[in-house]
């Protein structure tokens, strides 16, 4: 990696354009959990986050190489699921669900995780941002942590998924 990365923004739109770039990301960037059924499901996940009309995604180019990426979409008004580990929901809150965070291999402790999440986070207009961070990943906890999130709780969404801790903060970043 030469010259600074370039941080392209992609939409609900950009899917089919994009859609195998984000599994071929994911599949290099999971390359030690592949065998595991949860990971190999990440494209119905693709899918499914990207089919939301508000979806938005931002992919981390070194030249023609994708480099990583980031992308979520805002959560259902009066439906974030966050709430119930908190006793006492802030009264701004409408909701960024940020659902995934990929950097290829090569492309770690390069600063592109938080150039990619600045990017995806730094346009939002909602109050809150939500995301999961395996609770078995300390190091990717606390880098999020340095970002300002902080943790209300943990969570496991699905039966085969590993459990999460969910983190939140407010935007704008720190």
């Amino acid at each position: 990696m030469n010259a600074p990365l370039e941080v392209r923004g992609f939409s609900h739109d950009d899917l089919p354009q994009i859609r195998q770039t984000l599994i071929d990301i994911h599949a290099d960037a999971y390359a030690d959990a592949m065998d595991d059924d949860f990971n190999q499901r990440f494209p119905w996940f693709v899918d499914h986050w990207g089919s939301n009309p508000d979806f938005a995604c931002v992919i981390a180019f070194d030249g023609d190489t994708a480099a990583g990426f980031a992308y979520g979409a805002p959560a259902a008004p009066y439906r974030e699921w966050w709430r119930e580990h908190l006793d006492t929901a802030p009264e701004r809150s409408r909701t960024f669900a940020y659902s995934e965070l990929a950097v290829r291999t090569k492309y770690r402790k390069t600063g592109t995780a938080e150039a990619l999440s600045r990017t995806l986070l730094g346009s939002r207009e909602e109050d809150l941002v939500v995301l999961l961070v395996d609770i078995d990943h300390p190091r990717v906890q606390a880098l999020y942590e340095s970002w300002g999130f902080r943790s209300v709780g943990q969570r496991r969404p699905f039966p085969d998924s590993p459990v999460y801790a969910v983190m939140l903060t407010e935007l704008p970043l720190g």
